[in-house]
């Protein structure tokens, strides 16, 4: 698979994009709960990253927002009649539960799916396995929309394989490619699967909770049909999860045969390393970039969302970029830290920032709002086209956000019948510009 390269599919931020502080253990989410969101421009700022990508000669994807809100959620709670009237009652009796089913959380497309290109399968195959995401109550609701939208979208079953979610229990937690990393020379060739899980199957823990499990990613692993010589699963620390780094991908990033990590990202860093060599030999030398709890705290690099940048094989630079969020800049020691790595002779070579502050307030940088799914030219070519992106198209649905997303939504405004008309038919003229009108 010589063509392949890595295309990354960003969700689209929806109209119902506000600040629930629904996430438990995610500090960002927490912290900005109430305020007053802007779904415009979240969505028109998640549009310029990918149009930055675009403009840079890489490939870039995109994934729709999931119908809300949510009714069948709604529904299952007890309440009935119209729409209008199942709105109007759940904001009375239940305002926690309509802003779950109005979370617009599938922006975060790093926690629809875990991804295996075709070049680590036994089968041939491109496999992916939306996630359960089954810890959170406004999450768990959205793999059958996820997978009804890569089945759209991943079409062709020769060359495609998509997994529904695991079982919705909590020994099978899985919140996708947030806890996964793919390690290569070229994207092509085969490669090293890291899989990060938070807990065992079975095991409570106190504080915030682990929200991958051990067997859920042993569980992918199968199904992906990943050579168990290549796989490596390692166990996330915990003070990484209690310092609010609910994902790995908080804590650690890596792309080709660099890994760019924080100190306490493993519970044994030396054993996991050393794991990832194991399984690389033959294939490539693994280069490991380690941020010290001295230079960066982790509480630095969780409010910062250092590592939950993108690490890009960019097109004429012989040196990967990363692409952070403005908070990386403008925290002191991240933006030193930056400034030392990218003058010596590692591996990253520029970081460039990018401001996608709507999502960060929320709790998700640059990374969460991507998938990245490493593909050959003929798998692009076999991908619903409507969702592969050019400037054109971007400049397409950034008219339809202007025309019909709110640039100011509060939590009092869920409780507005009209406003779920508003987000299905903006969401209808989405789907249709991107030729998914099925998905409605």
């Amino acid at each position: 698979m010589s063509n392949a390269r890595e295309v990354n599919f960003d969700g689209l931020i929806g109209p119902s994009h506000n600040y629930g502080g629904m996430s438990q253990g995610n500090l960002a989410s927490a912290t900005n709960a109430g305020d007053v969101s802007n779904p415009r421009e979240a969505a028109l700022q998640g549009l310029e990253k990918m149009r930055l990508l675009v403009k840079a000669g890489l490939t870039q994807g995109i994934l729709p927002p999931l119908p809300r809100p949510n009714f069948d959620l709604l529904v299952s709670a007890g309440f009935g009649g119209s729409d209008a009237e199942i709105i109007e009652k759940a904001a009375r009796e239940a305002p926690r539960l309509l802003k779950a089913a109005y979370s617009a959380s599938s922006m975060w497309a790093a926690n629809a799916a875990t991804v295996s290109p075709s070049a680590d399968s036994v089968d041939g195959r491109l496999h992916l396995t939306s996630a359960n995401l089954s810890t959170m109550l406004h999450r768990s609701t959205e793999h059958p929309d996820t997978t009804a939208s890569l089945v759209s979208i991943f079409e062709n079953e020769e060359r495609f394989a998509i997994h529904g979610a695991l079982p919705m229990h909590a020994d099978f937690a899985d919140e996708g490619a947030a806890n996964h990393v793919r390690l290569c020379a070229e994207h092509g060739r085969e490669g090293v699967e890291l899989f990060v899980y938070g807990r065992e199957a079975g095991e409570s823990t106190a504080g915030f909770p682990a929200r991958q499990t051990k067997l859920a990613s042993e569980s992918i692993a199968r199904s992906h049909r990943l050579s168990s010589q290549r796989t490596v699963l390692a166990r996330q620390a915990r003070v990484a999860i209690e310092a609010g780094a609910f994902h790995n991908d908080v804590v650690c990033v890596g792309a080709l045969d660099t890994l760019f990590f924080h100190e306490f990202a493993f519970e044994d860093t030396e054993a996991t390393l050393e794991a990832i060599r194991k399984a690389a030999e033959s294939l490539f030398e693994l280069k490991p970039v380690m941020v010290p709890e001295a230079e960066v705290p982790i509480g630095d690099a969780i409010t910062s969302y250092l590592f939950n940048s993108q690490l890009l094989q960019w097109p004429g630079e012989d040196r990967l970029v990363l692409l952070a969020p403005m908070e990386t800049q403008e925290t002191e020691s991240t933006r030193i830290f930056c400034e030392k790595m990218v003058s010596g002779n590692g591996p990253i070579g520029r970081v460039q920032y990018v401001d996608v502050r709507q999502s960060m307030r929320n709790g998700g940088g640059p990374a969460c709002l991507r998938l990245r799914v490493v593909m050959s030219d003929e798998e692009i070519a076999a991908v619903h086209q409507g969702v592969m992106l050019n400037e054109t198209k971007i400049d397409a649905l950034q008219d339809i956000i202007r025309r019909t997303y709110r640039d100011r939504l509060t939590a009092a405004d869920l409780a507005d019948p009209t406003f779920a008309s508003e987000c299905q038919l903006a969401r209808e003229a989405l789907l249709e510009e991107l030729e998914l009108s099925g998905l409605v």
